[in-house]
């Protein structure tokens, strides 16, 4: 079952006081893990992850990398298999051959069976048992840390801190801080700081004369939302989902009905739109996007060196 995030995640209030003392168990989890043996593979892997929970841009980032090691190396994504990730697994299939079983170290094992040269790991900074190559926190910049405190009065899977051990950090979304930066400096002086957003790639097939319906299931509606207001798409009705949302008939049919009362033309996100069975899909569009990222030279030298 998919949940929404809570909005109480965002700020220090009363409900995330109330839930403070059960953060012990997730502190209590992150430190035991610190202590796990780490496996070393032949093959390289850089794992691209968060810490905060999910809409942090990080399956685009592993794409947007994979197209930059494809030229140089053989490589490969490994997804850890979870029932309602489908639209990533399906998203990454696209672009790249995939491992994608129930323990990444049985992916890794294979995919150093397979001769495959660079595996990237969509997810998995939390699995402190694998000797990663490079480590890569990705952040949606508008939200960060939300109210900076643990799950569950918090949206954050491990402390900030973590930060001591990773190599990279991306920043993803439209808005931009230098108080970000300075956070994220202060906590790892060393580690290099990256900034992206999401540039449309299908403009032109939508009219922007006409009204919208924008609904979506994913970790960040609200950058969704920002790309399209952006653009200059008008949205006149939205409807947000559970991340990973299994959307049934019954709900795209009412859909469809309030955009047709209402003259609207109905767009979603690509994840979403891969989630839809074929009869689902009449009379919806998606948002194709694609990661644009600053200093993307300097991005691929360091890449190309591992």
């Amino acid at each position: 079952m998919n949940l929404k995030k809570p909005e109480f995640w965002l700020n220090k209030n009363f409900t995330s006081l109330i839930l403070l003392p059960l953060t012990i168990v997730t502190y209590l989890v992150n430190f035991f893990k610190k202590f796990s043996y780490k496996k070393k593979f032949k093959i390289k892997s850089i794992c691209i992850g968060n810490i905060y929970v999910g809409g942090t841009g990080k399956t685009s980032l592993t794409i947007l990398i994979n197209q930059i090691l494809k030229k140089k190396f053989k490589t490969v994504f490994i997804k850890k298999k979870y029932n309602n990730q489908k639209d990533e697994i399906k998203l990454l299939q696209k672009n790249g051959p995939l491992i994608s079983k129930k323990n990444r170290l049985l992916s890794l094992k294979l995919a150093e069976n397979q001769n495959y040269e660079v595996a990237l790991l969509d997810d998995g900074l939390q699995q402190k048992n694998i000797d990663y190559n490079l480590k890569i926190v990705c952040f949606n910049s508008s939200e960060f840390i939300g109210n900076g405190y643990l799950l569950p009065a918090g949206p954050l899977r491990e402390n900030i801190t973590e930060l001591k051990n990773c190599d990279f950090v991306f920043l993803n979304g439209e808005i931009k801080s230098s108080k970000i930066k300075k956070k994220i400096k202060s906590i790892n002086k060393d580690i290099e700081i990256f900034e992206g957003s999401y540039d449309p790639q299908n403009l032109k097939t939508f009219s922007r004369k006409r009204n919208f319906l924008m609904f979506c299931g994913v970790g960040n509606p609200r950058e969704f939302e920002r790309t399209l207001l952006k653009h200059k798409f008008k949205i006149k009705k939205k409807f947000i989902f559970a991340d990973h949302h299994k959307f049934n008939d019954e709900e795209i049919f009412s859909i469809k009905e309030i955009a047709k009362k209402n003259k609207l033309s109905i767009i979603t996100t690509e994840k979403d739109f891969l989630r839809l069975s074929l009869k689902q899909k009449k009379e919806i569009n998606y948002l194709k996007i694609k990661l644009k990222i600053k200093n993307i030279n300097k991005l691929k030298k360091i890449l190309l060196k591992i």
